[in-house]
């Protein structure tokens, strides 16, 4: 893997570490699809203003769109609400710790549902880099058995989701630029998820009028959705879905950061220590994983995802 992708992940895990923090601030006057749509529309909106400026095409005609509102709302759409929902239930940083189980979920779909070829490195490095996110927060069987179950699952669902939507979007990538592929995503979420808030939630817009909930809806729109996406899917399409979805692990650890910079909080020898074995599971995991999956996927004879076809995912995808 390249640096450049490595500083992409590092920048996408700051940026993120604040998300489950905006969350929290927005549910009070917003059910969990309102949150979703509103991120989306912000999120939709900075993506536009980026294409318009950088003169990128947006491609209507190339961009097969059955295919992406099925990962749109997989990916984005239904994994975002059950994270608002989660939080409701959970604590916000007790949820990006259930989030940070994505990348093994993306392992084991990976080679289940889609044949990715994975090493006995990549697997030895997710361990490692899931042990450093328990010494960082300093989970136990005590802390775990107060947890709600309901909002435990939720959250696992979310990931199960951003899992499967992962590897749809590496499919999907092929002949699109990470700009279609974010933009495309946004008003496919933002179509889904408002359609889903007029008819559950039906919630006032009127709370945006206040200065904190409006700068946490930017917050989460502009920079969690509309620059985010833009850099995890340039993760996806230059490095491989197991990569980019490893941000989760640093998620976390961000959010201690910002509360460190941001809030003077005190910093403990678990971030540390945490830090330490969730970035050297990190590059373990991927030191080799690209190349090795790349020659299996060849063995096996599956289509390079910049081949036309590749662009095709099933209408029915398994899950």
């Amino acid at each position: 893997m390249g640096r450049t992708l490595y500083f992409a992940l590092i920048l996408l895990s700051l940026i993120w570490g604040g998300s489950f923090f905006f969350i929290k601030i927005l549910l009070p006057d917003f059910g969990p699809w309102t949150v979703a749509f509103l991120r989306s529309v912000f999120g939709l909106a900075t993506i536009t203003g980026v294409m318009l400026v950088l003169r990128k095409p947006f491609g209507f005609r190339s961009i097969p769109w059955l295919a992406m509102v099925i990962m749109a709302l997989i990916n984005t759409a239904i994994p975002w609400a059950l994270i608002g929902f989660s939080e409701t239930r959970l604590t916000s940083s007790l949820a990006s710790v259930l989030n940070a189980t994505t990348p093994l979920w993306t392992l084991v779909v990976g080679v289940i549902f889609f044949r990715v070829a994975t090493t006995r490195m990549q697997w030895v490095g997710m361990g490692i880099a899931f042990l450093g996110l328990l010494v960082l927060v300093g989970v136990s069987p005590t802390s775990l058995a107060s947890v709600d179950l309901l909002g435990f699952a939720c959250m696992l669902a979310a990931t199960l989701c951003y899992a499967v939507g992962t590897h749809l979007s590496k499919r999907l990538s092929g002949g699109l630029s990470m700009y279609q592929v974010t933009f495309g995503t946004l008003i496919s979420a933002m179509g889904g998820s408002g359609l889903m808030a007029l008819i559950v939630e039906r919630d006032s817009l009127a709370p945006l009028a206040q200065l904190p909930t409006l700068g946490a809806v930017i917050g989460l729109g502009v920079f969690g959705s509309g620059v985010a996406y833009i850099l995890f899917y340039f993760m996806v399409q230059k490095g491989t879905p197991q990569f980019a979805t490893t941000v989760t692990y640093l998620v976390p650890a961000s959010a201690i950061i910002w509360g460190f910079t941001l809030l003077n909080e005190p910093v403990s020898w678990r971030l540390l220590a945490g830090l330490v074995f969730i970035l050297g599971g990190v590059y373990l995991a991927n030191r080799n994983g690209s190349r090795s999956a790349g020659q299996g996927a060849k063995r096996k004879e599956i289509p390079a995802v910049s081949e036309p076809d590749a662009a095709a995912i099933p209408a029915e995808p398994s899950s």
